[in-house]
């Protein structure tokens, strides 16, 4: 028996597509879809039962039906593609220059849910190639609705990669303002003001929350500091990533910097401006790199860093993760503050339930109240609390123009979509076709 009649055999197809089945089965981890093994043999053996209805046998000679043909291309481009993305691969854009100068506004990513293991969706009901919105409505339902797992993945989230995440205040989205944090506007504005002038509410499920996508710096477990805008952990300052930028405080001889030199340096021009009151940048975003090039431009008289000391120039406190003014932190000066992990016991008083309070009620799902009498948790009184899952700390490398665990606090494990692997594409928003196309990065591993 040649090579091609093995492979052309339906027995041999069998055991082929039985193995992979059962694989994925076993990964899966529930064994009640073994069943489908039924269906397998029946495909490939007995074809008793025409599972693939919509699709028109031919016979030899027979006009093909247009319409069949396409729509049985486009059943099969549904369920191949959606089967990748929940288990295997998705497409990712970047919105916004919060990770420049490590991904840009325009990159088109490939994000691996193998990395970090994918989740079962807990919203199956959606609209195929949809995440949360189809033609400004909502593009799932929630009739069905399955408690978070996570498959067996490569590895454990580790400090400094990339992360694809949902947005932790995602849960609640104003109509009018859907890409803003409802949580801020509701502390600096009240909820009744926000609702009827943004609103009304959206609450979302954990695997509908927009996507973010950030760095990775500090673990569960850890204890984080922000000093000078760097970043130290347990004691230790961290690595300073090439492509993480710092905001500079540059002021020139009263001319601008050409134009090509800060487009050679692949600076994001929206996210600064020229100040002839200075003269200067008032606030112009550097990397280490491109700092020292900046520094050695003859109409440069001095750079300083853009540093924000309590009492905040730039955030209130009610926008400073605790939100308490009792920390005094602002964005440069932060923490320390420990990261929680699963299994770990923390005091609960008032100094420590701000930390943890949206830990406990919306990632942990307990009904908590405080009261004069002290802290309930599920109607009983509690001076501690154990965490059912790990928790991570991120932050953007556009350091100065990011909004990240320093505004809205920690990311549970269950946010955790995948690790950004492969740039497929990547356009300039602020040039036009084809000079828009950032070729240089095209198919770049990240």
């Amino acid at each position: 028996m040649s090579l091609k009649e093995i492979i052309r055999n339906r027995w041999v197809k069998l055991g082929f597509w039985s193995l992979l089945y059962v694989a994925w089965v076993i990964w899966l981890g529930n064994y009640w879809w073994l069943l489908g093994l039924i269906i397998i043999f029946d495909l490939l053996i007995t074809k008793k039962v025409k599972w693939l209805f919509w699709k028109k046998e031919y016979k030899e000679g027979e006009k093909h039906n247009v319409w069949l043909d396409w729509l049985d291309a486009i059943i099969f481009a549904v369920v191949v593609v959606t089967f990748i993305n929940i288990f295997f691969f998705q497409a990712f854009k970047i919105p916004s220059s919060s990770m420049e100068s490590s991904l840009y506004t325009g990159d088109h990513l490939f994000v691996s849910k193998l990395t970090y293991g994918p989740r079962v969706p807990e919203t199956p009901l959606t609209i195929p190639f949809t995440h949360n919105v189809f033609m400004g409505r909502e593009s799932y339902s929630t009739l069905i609705h399955n408690d978070y797992r996570r498959l067996k993945g490569l590895r454990n989230v580790k400090r400094g990669d990339y992360v694809v995440f949902g947005f932790p205040n995602g849960d609640t989205v104003l109509r009018k303002a859907p890409a803003d944090d409802y949580y801020a506007w509701e502390r600096t504005s009240g909820r009744d003001y926000t609702i009827s002038w943004l609103g009304p509410v959206i609450v979302r499920p954990t695997d509908k929350k927009d996507h973010y996508v950030k760095r990775c710096v500090a673990l569960p477990g850890d204890t984080l500091s922000v000093r000078d805008g760097l970043v130290w952990i347990n004691g230790e300052q961290q690595e300073v990533y090439p492509g993480v930028q710092l905001t500079y405080r540059v002021i020139t001889d009263g001319h601008k910097i050409n134009a090509k030199i800060l487009e050679k340096l692949r600076l994001n021009p929206g996210d600064f401006s020229y100040d002839s009151r200075l003269p200067g940048y008032p606030a112009m975003p550097l990397t280490a790199k491109a700092l020292e090039q900046i520094k050695g431009l003859s109409n440069v008289v001095s750079v300083e860093p853009a540093l924000d000391t309590y009492p905040s120039q730039m955030d209130s406190y009610l926008l400073i993760f605790p939100f308490t003014e009792k920390t005094c932190w602002t964005r440069d000066y932060f923490g320390p503050l420990w990261i929680p992990e699963k299994g770990a016991t923390v005091e609960l008083n008032p100094d420590t339930l701000p930390f943890y309070e949206r830990i406990i009620r919306d990632y942990e799902h307990n009904d908590l109240k405080v009261s004069s009498d002290g802290i309930f948790i599920n109607g009983e009184k509690a001076e501690s609390y154990t965490f059912k899952q790990d928790y991570y700390f991120m932050m953007g490398d556009n350091r100065h123009n990011s909004l990240d665990s320093r505004y809205w606090g920690f990311v549970p494990e269950d946010h955790i979509v995948g690790r950004p692997v492969v740039i497929w594409l990547s356009t300039d928003k602020n040039r036009k076709f084809p000079n828009n196309i950032r070729w240089n990065r095209f198919f770049k591993f990240v």
